[in-house]
């Protein structure tokens, strides 16, 4: 007779010995679909995963959680026999504590080999215990694979499994997968470390997968279908095989996945059946209202749909990924995954029209009070607001223009009658402004043309209004068509009409806004205040800066950014305001004003969030001017830090170009110049012809790494051919790249020859860290030329230029020789002991920390008797050239007592001298 851990099988099912029969099916994986993709990466993150206590695969519907855990416990076994399979359990709706633990107990008896006594019931305390002691036991830790455990809706049903986890000496790992509301302590686990989580972005298809997919369903399409097929799925495994199925039986494949959409039955049925019909009612509804709207905040779903608590309903939809995103900002903003966005964006359609009408005023109403003019614009004109639409753009046209790439919305709202454009034509105007903010130039020229048709008969001085916004509207379309001679064109038309007069507050005819009955938010100031000077300056001034930049002019883009910030400030335009902050303060920082451009860049940072804005992209230059100063200070951690925070700026030009070129010399400094030198190659390639300082400081860069490497011929290569006449800013880098290049190559005089004369009037306007470059090259040529004394004025020079700042770089990557002029600096008596002697500390730490030359110092016989405090202290300002009695008063001790404490000095230090004392300390790196 079997005992009570015995179970016999019953057809398909198993029974614990006097206790409910068991479905067989529920204690093993089921068999996967084929044909089924092998995804390694997965598995190795499945397999690192393990190591911790808990893991938790938490997603909706159809991304593959099932299929991977019984593939990678397949893999396991088929590289591993020996070792015990996991033991599976899947989870029904409806399982009580006690029901989940007959399934929990059999499974786990199949890996413990009778080790414990397991009850076909919730086990007591003291069966826990017996339990947990049973599998700390264990040579190897036991893998208990828990599915679908979103279906437990008793929290009591997994403190046993909890306890478990704490109490059995890590022998017990929990792999546990559910969709967004799982009953584990996810929080405890998390803050001990204990858990591992992999989440629908882990769990979503690659492209290389998408294509391993559509193969194995004898499917073939180019890499840019493929491309686009992951982008509208999002990776959604169970979207990807309906997909699959579906393209086996089209004649061109590739068309059909660039219209793929909800239209198709396959998917909607799936989209309504899984994840839409596993949602509540109000939830449901909370999101066909929102999808009126690109994404969705707190704020604004709740003015949508009239419920105070919309927010957290969007914050628990989100948890569980998949079906909203978010975007990490504060305040958080979610975007709809595109196929269901698509889904509900059909249904919206057939709402009745008031319906309708209704959420895109409300939708307007919040975005005018929030900061997004852009969008109330668009769903003002949705809603055929004519006239609320007319007034936002009359007052806030600032506002309107578009400083980064437009997505695209896909839709236009409907045209106004012409009687409404007859009426006013500056509501053609915002037509026009809108389908521009979204990319649609051929619309937006038609709006333009329509608008000056009917505005012959405008009176003065709206006439001169109409002029300024239609010069505005102009200057949008010439930069949308990239086209640098029309762009300074349209910001001259424009800044023609500074001074012009406006329209008196009220003056207008039109009517009264609709605001206050239609709930698109009330429009601030009369609809002339959009005439102000500071208005045209800053937008006129931003267009030509961003041009300049664009063209890597850094000089002019400085003093545009400038002078169009201090307009943005005057006119009280926080968008213009961080457009400019966020450039300028990369400018700033290019050209070497660290502290300038770091109180820049901070201050860009604190502004008010900049709703929908692209905030992320201009926040993403101010971080990446942060990273050029940490590179300037040596600071690698903190200009990694920002570089990564700068992501969002990747795309543009002129960011990319910045971000390859620190990474390249991030990757220098680590001694990896390969990878360095492959970076700036890029960063040069995506800059292309465009040429400016921009251009050169990163031909320079790859000169200098070049001649880093020992290619010096390629390195020659590059600098061509040197004019004798003076150097410009523009190619200072090159001419100081150059000249290093002939010091590494062994001829110094060559070097001189080719160094500019740093010290000229004309190279004030050089940047920065090209004037410390050649300074410090000076240096070292004279201390190879044997003139001690010039390279110590040279240097004290650089030091002057460079601690006001807080550069360190150039000091410490400088070449050979530098650091023993650093130290013998210090002897021979510098305004700048501090900064001097930090450095010398830096790099006698970096030669230590490579092993290189130098790093025999550490192995100087250490002190017979240490010294204390008081005299490390007085040890630190026998470095400066301050006297005995000068020390005394910075201490505010007495002579007597530092004549004292020097000579304790010496005797400890084996020294006669103040030089010999300093020598000897740094040695020992006690300073």
């Amino acid at each position: 007779m079997p005992d009570d851990r015995s179970t016999v099988r019953v057809g398909a099912g198993i029974r614990a010995s006097g206790g409910p029969p068991l479905l067989a099916s529920r204690l093993t994986p089921a068999v996967p679909a084929e044909p089924v993709v092998l995804r390694p990466r997965l598995a190795r993150l499945l397999d690192e995963a393990v190591d911790r206590p808990a893991t938790l695969l938490r997603a909706p519907a159809g991304w593959g959680k099932t299929t991977l855990l019984a593939s990678w416990l397949r893999s396991r076994q088929d590289a591993d026999p020996q070792q015990p399979a996991p033991a599976w359990v899947s989870v029904e709706a409806g399982d009580d504590p006690d029901r989940l633990w007959c399934y929990l107990g059999a499974a786990l008896r199949s890996v413990l080999d009778g080790a414990a006594v397991l009850p076909d019931r919730a086990p007591r305390p003291d069966e826990l215990e017996l339990l947990a002691a049973a599998l700390a036991d264990r040579e190897r830790p036991v893998v208990l694979v828990v599915d679908d455990l979103h279906q437990i809706t008793d929290p009591a049903a997994l403190t046993g499994l909890e306890f478990l986890l704490r109490h059995s000496e890590q022998r017990f790992r929990l792999v546990a997968a559910g969709r967004s509301e799982v009953p584990l302590a996810v929080h405890r686990l998390r803050l001990a470390g204990e858990l591992a989580e992999i989440g629908p972005d882990d769990l979503a298809f690659t492209d290389d997968e998408v294509a391993d997919l559509l193969t194995a369903h004898g499917v073939a399409v180019p890499a840019a279908a493929v491309a686009r097929l992951r982008q509208r799925t999002g990776g959604w495994a169970a979207v990807l095989r309906i997909v699959a199925l579906a393209l086996r039986d089209q004649a061109d494949p590739e068309r059909w996945i660039a219209e793929l959409g909800a239209d198709q039955p396959e998917i909607a049925g799936y989209l309504r059946a899984e994840p839409l019909a596993g949602l509540e009612p109000t939830d449901r509804e909370l999101l066909r209202r929102a999808a009126v709207v690109d994404t969705v905040c707190a704020g604004l779903a709740a003015a949508l749909s009239g419920d105070a608590d919309a927010g957290e309903r969007l914050s628990t939809l989100a948890d569980g990924g998949g079906l909203l995103h978010h975007d990490g900002s504060r305040p958080v903003w979610y975007r709809c995954h595109p196929l269901l966005a698509d889904l509900l964006h059909r249904e919206l359609a057939r709402l009745p029209e008031d319906e309708l009408r209704d959420l895109h005023l409300r939708a307007a109403g919040w975005y005018a009070d929030n900061g997004r003019p852009a969008d109330a614009l668009r769903h003002a004109l949705a809603a055929g607001d004519w006239t609320a639409a007319t007034d936002l753009f009359v007052v806030r046209w600032p506002e309107l223009a578009p400083y980064e790439p437009s997505a695209g919305t896909g839709s236009a709202p409907a045209p106004p009658p012409p009687e409404a454009v007859d009426r006013d034509p500056e509501l053609a105007l915002a037509c026009a402004a809108e389908r521009a903010l979204d990319g649609d130039t051929g619309a937006a020229v038609a709006y333009l043309r329509l608008a000056a048709g009917h505005s012959r008969r405008l009176p003065q001085p709206r006439r001169s209004r109409f002029g300024r916004l239609a010069a505005a509207v102009d200057l949008t379309l010439a930069r949308l068509a990239a086209d640098p001679p029309t762009v300074r064109a349209a910001a001259a038309r424009l800044l023609a009409t500074d001074g012009q007069p406006g329209v008196p507050t009220g003056a207008e005819p039109g009517g009264e806004s609709s605001a206050a009955g239609g709930g698109t938010g009330e429009v601030t100031g009369p609809r002339g205040h959009a005439g102000e000077d500071a208005d045209v300056r800053a937008v006129a001034g931003t267009a030509l800066a961003l041009l300049a930049l664009d063209e890597g002019d850094l000089t002019r883009a400085a003093t545009g950014f400038g002078s169009a910030l201090t307009a943005a400030r005057k006119a009280a335009r926080p968008r213009t305001e961080l457009v400019c902050a966020s450039r300028w303060s990369l400018v700033t920082a290019l050209r070497g004003e660290l502290r300038a451009a770091e109180e820049a860049a901070r201050a860009a940072l604190a502004l008010p969030p900049c709703q929908g804005w692209a905030a992320l992209l201009d926040c993403g230059y101010a971080h990446l001017a942060l990273a050029v100063v940490a590179l300037h200070r040596d600071q690698p951690a903190e200009a990694d830090a920002h570089l990564g925070l700068a992501a969002p700026a990747g795309g543009e030009p002129v960011a990319d170009a910045v971000a390859g070129w620190c990474r390249a010399y991030l990757r220098h400094d680590e001694g990896d110049l390969s990878v360095g030198h492959r970076l700036l190659v890029e960063a040069r390639t995506g800059w292309g012809a465009r040429g400016g300082e921009l251009g050169s400081w990163l031909r320079a860069a790859e000169l200098d790494l070049h001649s880093a490497r020992g290619d010096v011929q390629t390195a020659r290569e590059l600098a061509g051919e040197r004019s004798t006449e003076p150097v410009s800013g523009a190619a200072a880098p090159v001419a100081v790249a150059a000249a290093r290049t002939e010091l590494r190559a062994g001829d110094p005089r060559g070097a001189d020859r080719l160094l500019p004369d740093w010290t000229a009037a004309s190279t004030a306007d050089w940047p920065l860290p090209v004037r410390l470059d050649a300074a410090l090259l000076a240096t070292v040529l004279a201390v190879r030329a044997g003139d001690d004394r010039r390279a110590s004025r040279i240097l004290e020079q650089a030091l002057d230029l460079a601690a006001p700042e807080g550069y360190r770089r150039p000091f410490l990557r400088a070449e050979p020789g530098l650091r023993e002029l650093l130290a013998a600096h210090l002897d021979s008596g510098t305004a700048h002991w501090s900064l001097v002697s930090d450095l010398v500390r830096a790099a006698d730490a970096s030669v230590g920390q490579a092993g290189g030359p130098g790093a025999a110092d550490s192995a100087v016989a250490p002190l017979d008797e240490p010294l204390t405090e008081r005299e490390l202290t007085i040890l630190r300002y026998l470095q400066s050239i301050l006297s005995n009695v000068e020390i005394a008063a910075e201490l505010s001790v007495s002579v007597n007592t530092v004549k004292t404490h020097v000579r304790n000095i010496y005797r400890k230090l084996d020294a006669t001298r103040r030089r010999d004392a300093v020598r000897r300390a740094r040695q020992l790196h006690l300073i």
